[in-house]
């Protein structure tokens, strides 16, 4: 009898099957462009700008907010703005006049029905601590709801907390830049729903939003906007205004919602700025999302903030 030889190659190894839970951020290098490819980056002659990061926010030094600002001063501020997406200032001890001519250099100004007023009909004031907790505290572009949206917004804290209350802003060209490219052909050209709603229901009591629904119906907007200025493609959804993606069937429109609003949570894309009494934040509301940290209560936080008529996004 003759034996047999088994001759059978043995298979390779192989991993087994396992997937990542969640692939809306994966570890991994990040391309962070500040500016637009091509775009020079020019020094400034009228003020020192000290970078916060590689990407977003400059705390902007050498300017006093009190004197009158001319048009060069002017051009290089706003110059800075399109470049850092949002500017800082420190030691700036105006007030809500003085905030709405600044405001005014740079356009009309915005008002804002669903939020408290300060001297002003054209300043929104939000006043938090103690009980009920603040909000804002998610990622979002302000008053996306409307037909054209903030070109941006100047804050300034009328009271600062002891400790907390720190902003947050991210860029969202680079959130866009880093999408994977089937999820950027997925959205080529898609215009998304934005609704005033879903960011007051929970704040607001219902006989308030009845009075304005109908003045503020549900727009469109592109899922990716051309920033008017730079030519950048910027991600143009958020969590607090963005309800569903135009031809796309609600559940598909909501997992792919989910996945573009995770874009925002990288902290590659940000800048954390703490504030300090008589600080200023200006930012482009074209190109950033913010997100305000309520981890200060009991204390008080108190904000002023002047926004400046925008576009339609395209």
């Amino acid at each position: 009898m003759v034996a047999t030889v088994n001759t059978a190659v043995p298979a390779p190894p192989r991993l087994r099957e396992s997937a990542a839970v969640d692939t809306a951020l994966v570890e991994g290098p990040r391309t962070l462009h500040r500016l637009a490819d091509g775009a020079p980056s020019r020094p400034y002659t009228r003020f020192e700008v000290r970078p916060l990061g590689a990407l977003i926010g400059a705390e902007i030094h050498g300017v006093d907010l009190r004197e009158d600002i001319d048009e060069e001063l002017r051009a290089e501020l706003h110059r800075a703005l399109l470049e850092f997406k949002v500017i800082f200032f420190r030691d700036q001890p105006i007030d809500s006049d003085r905030q709405q001519r600044i405001a005014r250099l740079w356009g009309e100004l915005e008002t804002n029905p669903f939020i408290e007023q300060g001297d002003d009909a054209h300043v929104a004031r939000f006043s938090k601590g103690g009980a009920p907790a603040g909000y804002e505290n998610v990622w979002h572009t302000d008053v996306t709801w409307r037909e054209a949206p903030a070109m941006g917004a100047i804050l300034r804290l009328v009271e600062v907390p002891p400790m907390g209350g720190d902003t947050l802003w991210a860029d969202m060209a680079a959130a866009y830049d880093n999408l994977p490219q089937d999820v950027k052909d997925r959205i080529e050209g898609r215009t998304a729903v934005h609704d005033v709603i879903p960011g007051f229901v929970r704040f607001l009591d219902e006989d308030r939003l009845l009075q304005w629904q109908d003045r503020f119906p549900p727009v469109e907007h592109p899922v990716v906007r051309i920033h008017p200025e730079t030519g950048r493609k910027t991600l143009f959804v958020n969590v607090s205004f963005t309800t569903r993606i135009v031809g796309l069937p609600q559940q598909e429109s909501d997992e792919l919602l989910r996945f573009l609003f995770q874009q925002a949570h990288a902290p590659e894309f940000q800048v954390r700025f703490q504030w300090e009494a008589n600080s200023i934040a200006f930012w482009d509301n074209r190109a950033t999302q913010h997100y305000a940290v309520n981890d200060y209560h009991p204390h008080r936080r108190v904000a002023e903030r002047v926004a400046i008529v925008g576009d339609r996004p395209f």
